[in-house]
């Protein structure tokens, strides 16, 4: 993979990112999603951001390699701390991390989301707690995508601010309203996998000399969340 090439994952991403945006893509790595938009004159402006110093170098490197310095801005930062007011960013890109790192950085972060309409977000696992953060923080979900690419499966959410409530049922927390109505044979798929650990998990707590109640409740009611969308899938 590189700027020109980007894996199904990150192309994806690059997908939902509107033409024209002024974006900040956040744990940019060697910033290939940047620069791919930025060579497609699909945005018109970017903020490269990078918390560890050789990921940090590798982007400056890539963006000063296809000649795009004057598009895409490399920061090295902790999270949306990239993000300064004179970039005017309208979208943000999230991808390659874990939910509650996702959610961490926007939650410490709120201050640089003024002015942001639209959260591209790819989170490796834990969608369920970025998708609690959007509800509660005036994001509505538009749209979502389940792939899979090189035996990891991905999920990635698209939120635009809104100034109206939003609320999700547990089940649309969990699984992803869009994926939810949707059913595709990767979500199916997914949740076969998932049903079985958390069957695995219950299974270890209920030999466990003093079983956590609260914990074994929880795995219980998600065992029969997803029970019920499988069987549900299969009809």
């Amino acid at each position: 993979m590189d700027a020109k090439h980007l894996s199904k994952r990150l192309a994806t991403v690059g997908a939902f990112v509107p033409a024209g945006a002024r974006v900040a893509d956040i744990g940019s790595d060697h910033a290939y999603l940047p620069a791919n938009l930025a060579l497609n004159h699909q945005i018109s402006y970017a903020v490269a951001g990078e918390v560890v110093k050789g990921p940090f170098e590798n982007a400056q490197h890539e963006i000063k390699k296809l000649a795009l310095t004057t598009i895409v801005q490399t920061r090295l930062a902790d999270g949306l701390a990239a993000i300064q007011p004179a970039d005017q960013i309208d979208t943000i890109t999230i991808a390659g991390m874990g939910g509650p790192l996702i959610r961490h950085i926007l939650a410490t972060g709120e201050a640089q989301l003024i002015g942001v309409k639209r959260l591209v977000l790819q989170p490796n696992v834990g969608a369920e707690t970025v998708r609690d953060w959007l509800m509660t923080h005036q994001f509505k979900l538009v749209a979502e995508r389940i792939l899979a690419e090189d035996g990891h499966t991905y999920e990635v959410l698209v939120a635009d601010r809104t100034t109206t409530a939003v609320t999700y049922s547990a089940a649309e927390l969990l699984f992803g309203p869009y994926l939810l109505a949707e059913k595709s044979p990767v979500f199916v798929e997914k949740w076969q996998h998932e049903l079985q650990r958390a069957q695995a998990a219950v299974q270890q707590m209920q030999q466990a000399k003093v079983a956590p109640t609260a914990h074994l409740d929880a795995a219980q009611a998600k065992i029969a969340l997803i029970k019920g969308v499988l069987e549900d899938a299969g009809k």
